[in-house]
């Protein structure tokens, strides 16, 4: 057995081989592995890994001959992450200029670069929530890390998000006789969403994403925002999904829209900032996940562009809090979820952060970014845990992320499908 240790020094190597496993099995020894469906730590931990998947998990496993181990130190072996919320076609600065100033093949490689960042930070899967007027652009991308030729989490993608006329993410502000195209794709009623659905599964959607509110208002503590699609709309657009077999996720920050949402039966209400009793039950009931992107809002409080803007910005960000305690309590799911893209991709383990801040524990925190993601995104058996037939995706961190959830921003080792993306310096003897 060939034996590696970890030097204290980090250096960053990324296979080139992206796509491609050991041919031999692979010991992985850490100071620590955790058990994420009972929390319990095992110490020490490792894995067996043959191929692109977990063969055993214990403080010891069988070491046959040929296999290499990896020792890597103080550090906690866990389930790769899972953001259920991203944008790799956006980056930072004026969202709205984005997608006018840039083409679709500038924004295509820009989002390849987002993705690998993404997984370098750990986040092994991932789902895309629209790619702001780049069309089916991420059927592309999805597909060329499915082949190996770039490295990326495993995604699914949604191409363009779907939108009315004049509606969250319709280009309203500039000169209409520009006719400056939306954001989104538009759908006016439930015929014209039947027709978009149908068309983003042929340009090879995984599920439909939906802006169903907006645009939000927060004056004197009150939170409002406006439907945009009734439930019979959005109903319709959920039996369209599920007749293929796929499912709808929606924007949704508000009453009476997450009403609606969760009545017709979506997949997850993204955001989510109020919910109503009767909504929150449904959501436990139906097991819809809310999906807080907490990320997004403390990003845009601290880089408001007045002072005014930035103290509605916090005083928005901790009415979420508040009502985000009211659904922990109430028994609604939870997946994490970032809303990565406006803020720099490979940063978005300050959910975790968030999360954990504003009232859930550490292990469900971390649950709701293995668990509860690999659920939502439909891996649910495959990815989200370590345990033996699952894939491979894992990573390790310094410490113990039970005791500090912010390690889950220092990952040091990274691998998906049994192929090593992230490591530091070794020294083989």
């Amino acid at each position: 057995m060939s034996r590696i240790w970890f030097a204290a020094v980090p250096a960053f190597l990324i296979s080139m081989a992206f796509a491609q496993p050991a041919a031999h099995p692979t010991v992985l020894h850490a100071a620590r592995l955790l058990e994420i469906e009972s929390g319990k730590l095992l110490s020490p931990g490792e894995l067996l890994i043959q191929g692109e998947r977990i063969v055993a998990v214990g403080s010891t496993v069988a070491r046959p001959s040929g296999a290499e181990f990896i020792d890597l130190g103080d550090r906690t072996l866990l389930p790769g992450l899972i953001d259920a919320h991203v944008h790799l076609f956006l980056h930072p600065g004026a969202e709205d200029m984005q997608t006018i100033e840039e083409s679709v093949p500038q924004r295509t490689i820009l989002a390849v670069l987002a993705a690998r960042d993404d997984l370098m930070a750990g986040f092994t899967a991932e789902r895309d929530m629209g790619t702001e007027g780049a069309g089916s652009a991420d059927t592309a991308v999805r597909n060329a890390i499915n082949e190996g030729l770039i490295p990326g989490p495993r995604l699914r993608i949604s191409g363009n998000a779907v939108d009315i006329l004049g509606g969250h993410e319709d280009a309203n502000r500039f000169n209409p006789a520009q006719h400056v195209l939306s954001n989104a794709t538009r759908a006016n009623n439930a015929a014209q969403l039947v027709d978009v659905i149908r068309e983003q599964f042929k340009e090879g959607a995984d599920f439909i994403k939906i802006y169903e509110t907006g645009p939000d208002s927060f004056v004197d503590g009150r939170f409002s925002t406006p439907y945009q699609y009734t439930e019979a709309e959005l109903r319709a657009a959920v039996e369209e999904a599920a007749r293929v077999g796929r499912r709808v996720a929606v924007h949704a920050t508000g009453e009476p829209g997450t009403l609606y949402a969760a009545r017709a039966g979506v997949a997850s209400i993204d955001h989510a900032d109020q919910l109503s009793d009767e909504t929150m039950r449904l959501m436990r009931e139906k097991q819809i996940f809310a999906v807080p992107t907490f990320t997004i809002s403390e990003y845009f409080a601290d880089h408001a562009a007045t002072p005014a803007q930035a103290k509605r910005e916090h005083s928005l960000l901790d009415f979420h809090g508040q009502q985000f305690r009211k659904q922990l309590a109430a028994g609604v799911p939870i997946a994490l979820g970032s809303d990565v893209g406006p803020f720099p991709h490979g940063t978005q383990a300050r959910e975790f952060v968030l999360m954990v801040q504003y009232g859930m524990s550490p292990l469900a925190a971390i649950q709701a970014g293995t668990l509860n993601g690999a659920k939502l995104l439909g891996w649910e058996g495959q990815i989200g845990a370590l345990r033996p037939g699952y894939l491979a995706d894992l990573i390790a961190v310094p410490g113990n992320p039970l005791e500090d959830i912010s390690v889950l921003q220092r990952v040091a080792f990274v691998m998906k499908g049994g192929v090593v993306y992230r490591s530091i310096q070794v020294k083989q003897e």
